[in-house]
């Protein structure tokens, strides 16, 4: 019924010193985070593509991913701006299973904590040097978030965390935009005010420190639909959804009203294919109101190099162990028509 402390892990800036992000790296993410900056502003007409993997399970099925997906983001460089989904840790919904990377460097293997640290540090940096590109991970667990603070240029708050005080505060501190999930429950009220605290500075402990944060100005709203009491999915990217929202989030309380739409999870239903005919349906949306087109940033889509999902140990490459994702072949499709329609 106890804990057991098993032993004592090395704070963030040891992990980080131990491994460094390579030379010139810092320079090019500051100027990668500025324009990212710009997109969840409202300054530029570029969007925003948040993409990858449900689950980022193994180093060389993603870094076949990001190295391709690097080559995608030059054809599309003038209309969007694609930040890999690197997703290292995983929520589950009844505490149990596959958690991600860090619990389970190996997933057919026993949670390794201190190996799972190194491993999701490496996996981000890998992509880095071989694509160029910089990351996303979800702060499932806010304490961890400094392990690959010099690494993400975005960050979500899921949607069982968006209610917690320390995620919350957290976000405040985080110097990249953070998509604040809707709740489970779905409720628009509880988003906003998630969005609300991680706008506004802050003062709480840390890793047994005292900290203040200045909030974060680039905090947003990320839909990712609900699951109502019935069980039954339902989506909130509609029209009719996106133009109410649009009146509740306004700029006299919230400094740079944006939306990003996760076209997956219970906006699809879990259907990943519903993908493109969710983009597809916003960016009409976007066409006629010029209050939702307002707030429209860009999408979160789940894609891999295989189509669908599989069991832990399933052994297919690039075939996702969580949610099921689009494949590569439907990716370029998608990613080249939203270029398209922008």
């Amino acid at each position: 019924m106890a804990m057991e402390f098993k032993r004592k892990l090395p704070i963030p800036k040891e992990i980080r010193e131990e491994m460094p992000l390579p030379a010139g790296a810092t320079s090019s993410k500051a100027s990668f985070d500025a324009e990212v900056a710009r997109i969840i502003r409202g300054e530029s007409t570029k969007r925003l593509l948040v993409i990858g993997p449900c689950s980022a399970d193994r180093e060389d099925a993603v870094l076949d991913y990001v190295v391709r997906l690097a080559r995608l983001q030059e054809e599309v460089a003038e209309k969007l701006v694609i930040i890999p989904r690197v997703y290292t840790n995983k929520p589950r919904t009844r505490g149990t299973g596959y958690k991600g990377l860090l619990h389970n460097p190996d997933p057919e293997g026993a949670p390794d904590l201190l190996e799972g640290v190194r491993a999701i540090r490496h996996m981000h940096l890998r992509v880095v040097e071989e694509s160029g590109m910089f990351t996303a991970d979800e702060m499932l667990y806010p304490e961890n978030y400094q392990y690959l603070v010099d690494i993400l240029s975005y960050v979500a708050v899921g949607a069982r965390s968006v209610e917690n005080q320390g995620h919350r505060l957290v976000a405040s501190g985080i110097p990249v935009p953070v998509g604040m999930k809707n709740p489970t429950g779905g409720s628009t009220a509880v988003m906003l005010n998630s969005i609300y605290a991680a706008q506004a500075p802050q003062t709480f402990i840390f890793r047994n420190w005292e900290v203040a944060t200045t909030g974060n100005a680039l905090a947003h709203a990320l839909l990712r639909g609900y699951q109502g009491l019935d069980g039954i999915n339902y989506p909130n990217y509609h029209y009719e959804y996106l133009e109410r929202l649009a009146e509740r989030y306004a700029r006299d309380m919230y400094e740079s009203p944006a939306v990003v739409i996760d076209c997956n999870h219970d906006n699809s239903g879990k259907r990943p294919l519903e993908q493109t005919r969710i983009v597809n349906e916003v960016l009409d949306s976007v066409r006629r109101s010029t209050s939702i087109a307002g707030l429209f940033r860009g999408f979160m889509v789940e894609s891999y190099l295989e189509d669908g999902a599989q069991p832990v140990g399933g052994g297919v490459f690039g075939k996702s162990i969580t949610d099921a994702c689009i494949g590569w072949e439907r990716t370029e499709l998608l990613v080249r028509g939203m270029a398209e329609r922008l």
